[in-house]
């Protein structure tokens, strides 16, 4: 087979894989009832707060389009609400001299022509939107110029998310600024003094926005999630505060969800040994859906705290677990009851509650008693 015929070969299974989709997509269309956007197949429960989960996929789909699509619906399944890519346009963005963060790809020559791999075209990136739509994800993405804001605008992005190294970049948040759309800034390379900046800038604009406390670091470890900044981070700026992990692990995003995290931010991918940059510090999907899972417990837990003032709740179960005080052998008459004397026997209000045990010390016996009798008021004198 010669370079022609095997080109014309390749075109050929390529457009017959896309009339696949087509009509495998027309069928799918005419048995389901149209779906409007935004439509939540799970709706949050009513008169309760949740935190808010982001399943980032960046650049795992590695510019396959039909990569971008299946992770769409593999996040949908998860119970996440938003679903977060990365907007690149090499040419706004990028130069020829900026060096790989990891040199992870054999296929790219440069920096520069990895982000040119990762362009999609207008028309998929409203083609991902409206995927999202249908399975009811929030579209998130995050632009690396203002060409991508322009760019996400017709879109229809309904967030912006703002990377680390995007914080002191104030073009850019002036014009994500103007769109008057909610922002949510990363934290990972920011000191406070530089957050201060940003936050100044974003105040006075009169912007939407929430921090997310973040380490760039992939994956991150331990000592490094940082937990302590997220209650740092409410009381400096007074705004909503979240959480953005690399762990590759789920108890980084729980612990934040526990400590007061309301945004919950995390690379998720098919496999941890799949080709690219953050596919070691990302979470695989059942690892997602258990993590989802747990983030919505701890919903729940913490919008139903605990009054310790009132147990009467546990009335019937403490006349069960709770005990009464027996002797412990055969005593006369007359006996003054010691410490040694006594054994505490279930259940409760058979006998003195155990509790009260110092009150029979030094009292003596009304009657003679057996081992292992409850020991009852009328018993002593």
């Amino acid at each position: 087979m010669n370079a022609v015929e095997i080109v014309c070969f390749v075109c050929t299974i390529v457009l017959d894989t896309n009339l696949l989709r087509q009509i495998h997509s027309t069928d799918e269309t005419k048995n389901q009832t149209p779906k409007t956007q935004h439509q939540n197949p799970k709706p949050k429960p009513k008169n309760m707060k949740q935190t808010y989960i982001i399943a980032e996929i960046a650049q795992a789909h590695d510019g396959s389009l039909g990569m971008a699509h299946a992770y769409i619906d593999a996040v949908a399944k998860t119970g996440a609400d938003a679903i977060k890519f990365q907007t690149h346009i090499a040419a706004a963005e990028s130069s020829i001299h900026e060096p790989f963060r990891v040199k992870f790809s054999k296929q790219d020559a440069t920096r520069y022509e990895y982000w040119q791999r990762m362009e999609f075209s207008l028309t998929q990136w409203k083609e991902i939107k409206v995927h999202c739509d249908e399975v009811g994800l929030d579209f998130i993405s995050s632009p690396f110029s203002n060409a991508a804001v322009d760019l996400l605008e017709e879109v229809g992005v309904s967030h912006y998310k703002v990377g680390s190294g995007e914080v002191n970049n104030f073009l850019l948040l002036e014009k994500i600024a103007n769109t008057g759309k909610p922002i949510i800034i990363s934290s990972g390379m920011s000191s406070f003094a530089e957050l201060d900046a940003t936050v100044a800038f974003l105040k006075e604009k009169n912007c939407e926005f929430s921090i997310l406390q973040c380490t760039t670091s992939y994956p991150t470890k331990p000592k490094q999630f940082g937990l302590n900044v997220i209650q740092e981070l409410k009381d400096r700026y007074q705004v909503t505060v979240g959480f953005s992990d690399h762990s590759s692990t789920i108890e980084a995003g729980i612990a934040a969800a526990t400590l007061g995290a309301e945004i919950l931010e995390f690379h998720v991918v098919f496999d941890k040994e799949m080709f690219g940059p953050d596919a070691k510090s990302s979470l695989t999907f059942p690892e997602t859906t258990q993590l989802v899972k747990a983030v919505r417990n701890i919903d729940e837990a913490l919008q139903h705290p605990i009054d310790k003032n009132d147990n009467s709740a546990f009335a019937t179960l403490k006349q069960i677990f709770e005990k009464s005080l027996a002797v412990n052998k055969n005593l006369p008459k007359g006996h003054v009851l010691t410490f040694n004397d006594l054994e505490a026997k279930k259940p409760k209000n058979y006998g003195i509650v155990a509790s009260e045990f110092q009150s029979v010390i030094g009292k003596k016996l009304t009657k003679e008693m057996k081992q292992w009798d409850f020991l009852t008021k009328n018993d002593i004198a």
